[in-house]
């Protein structure tokens, strides 16, 4: 009766879903307070039974229930107990489980924990999550059951596939998924905000950890299904330019740039437009992601084998989500007033040119991704590997390190030339004697210029703390001096990688 109980609680949230996108509706349409007051608990409840769902179908695995066709396609009654519990979430329908468990628990937690955004905006949110949560139950009950049965039982499993037979499946999925749910979650923030055009630096302090949470569990996914990927296949995807990897890449690059604007709006007041748009487009490039993985289309060794019919599924909500997001942007827009200005040479002008850069970067890799499918569906066969990304990006993302660099030592609204320069003599010159040093001996111009940018990046992201009391400086500064160093070791070791990647292969066809 597991699975059953388990199916159970799925129809159940899948119905509270809908009903608090109509209680939603009503509240702010009729302005009904005591119907507003009312979402809260159940978005709670869908939350918890979500992951009651979530947490019988790991007990299908732990007890190696073999009337249960999932449990038999991915699991064996003589696997570890590590891969029987991971084994609940590797696979298509499993996965798409924890996806839906994980947008109920955000769901949930939104409803107890946020207090600061008025009543209205809030059932709004609320209202826009139960919309991306009703469709993904509708796409697990009606095109992925994970507890569909098999009559008569099998005698065994399967087993699972001996690539995800790693401890890496235990934590890899489950951080990535948070990560795509926070952008969910950023995603309902702006809609409810749009709905009751209250666009202002209160939504964005409410919206900013989400986008936080979200940039933190995506830069953990990637790294360490790039750590995964590099000891179990023996390269790394993320070097290669794996389709499926570009798939998670895209959205981590839209989080980066909405994390920098929501932080203006939420301190400075700007950017109200260019945050509400940032927040469409990476919950964009989340849903992309999961079309991509999980339609079919692309062949990696990363992607669930599913059929297209499912691929459309996920294809017609994209494009009702999204498409009624850019909607909505396009009838409210007019009534978004623009927060206050400042200088190009200041803090959010640094800002500014991040974001331009790198939705310029999001768009070459997302060119780069999709063109190969959109050239197959014409008869024309053609492959996008490294060459393209490296000769694309590459020199965006160098002059974005430099503006990396720049950026946090810019005062707010305005600056002066001469001064900035001052600031920045000390990471410049640590750029130029890395760059003489490594001229003669690291060859090919984009490593070269890579790992003589992060000698200068390394210096200047420790600026910030520079004569500070450090007791007294605020975490979000130690945040961004840390991820800042993070992206200048990341430079260097992919630099110092390709160097003995090119001298591996050297010395191979010297053999």
């Amino acid at each position: 009766m597991i699975a059953e109980a388990g199916l159970a609680a799925l129809w159940f949230a899948g119905a509270l879903a809908a009903l608090q996108l109509v209680m939603a509706a009503i509240a702010i349409a009729g302005g009904r307070d005591d119907v507003a007051a009312a979402v809260r608990p159940v978005a709670i409840v869908q939350g918890l039974l979500a992951l009651l769902a979530m947490a019988l179908l790991i007990e299908l695995f732990l007890h190696s229930d073999m009337s249960v066709k999932l449990v038999v396609e991915n699991s064996h009654s003589a696997k570890p107990w590590l891969y029987k519990f991971a084994g609940a979430w590797g696979n298509h329908e499993g996965s798409m489980l924890l996806w839906v468990t994980i947008l109920g628990l955000a769901g949930g937690a939104v409803a107890i924990f946020e207090r600061s955004l008025p009543e209205r905006t809030l059932t709004a949110t609320l209202g826009a999550q139960a919309t991306i949560a009703l469709g993904f139950y509708a796409f697990l009950l009606f095109s992925s059951n994970p507890f569909a049965r098999l009559n008569p039982a099998a005698p065994d499993g399967l087993g699972l596939n001996p690539l995800l037979q790693d401890p890496g499946l235990a934590f890899h999925p489950p951080t990535l998924y948070t990560g795509y749910v926070g952008l969910s979650v950023a995603f309902s923030f702006a809609v409810g905000a749009l709905v009751t055009r209250d666009v202002g630096p209160a939504f964005a302090k409410a919206m900013r950890p989400w986008v936080l949470i979200a940039w933190i569990f995506l830069t953990l996914g990637i790294t360490a299904g790039s750590y995964w990927a590099y000891y179990e296949l023996g390269w790394g995807g993320w070097w290669f330019w794996d389709p499926v990897e570009n798939a998670s890449l895209m959205p981590w690059l839209a989080a980066t740039a909405l994390l920098h604007s929501v932080t203006v709006l939420a301190t400075r007041d700007g950017l109200r437009a260019w945050t509400i748009m940032l927040a469409v487009v990476a919950f964009s490039m989340s849903m992309i992601g999961t079309f991509l993985v999980r339609s079919g289309i692309l062949t990696s060794v990363h992607a669930f084998a599913v059929d297209p019919e499912r691929g459309a599924f996920i294809l017609a909500l994209l494009a009702i989500y999204i498409g009624g997001a850019l909607a909505l942007f396009a009838a409210r827009i007019g009534t978004v007033r623009a927060g206050t200005t400042f200088d190009p040479v200041s803090r959010e002008g640094g800002l500014v040119a991040n974001n331009l850069l790198l939705s310029v970067i999001l768009g070459i890799v997302l060119i780069g991704t999709l063109y190969p499918i959109v050239a197959a569906s014409f008869d024309v066969q053609l492959s996008v590997g490294p060459p393209f990304f490296n000769k694309a990006a590459g020199p965006i993302a160098l002059l974005l390190v430099a503006v990396m660099a720049v950026g946090p030592l810019l005062r707010w609204r305005r600056d002066d030339a001469k001064a900035v320069l001052r600031r920045i003599m000390l990471p410049i010159g640590a750029t130029v004697a890395a760059a003489l040093a490594l001229l003669i001996v690291w060859p090919g111009w984009l490593p070269w210029a890579g790992l003589s940018l992060a000698a200068g990046l390394a210096i200047a992201s420790v600026a910030p703390l520079w004569k500070r009391n450090l007791k007294r400086t605020p975490l979000f500064t130690y945040g961004m001096v840390i991820a800042h160093l993070g992206i200048a070791v990341s430079l260097a070791e992919d630099g110092v990688g390709q160097r003995l990647y090119q001298g591996d292969a050297v010395r191979g066809a010297c053999r």
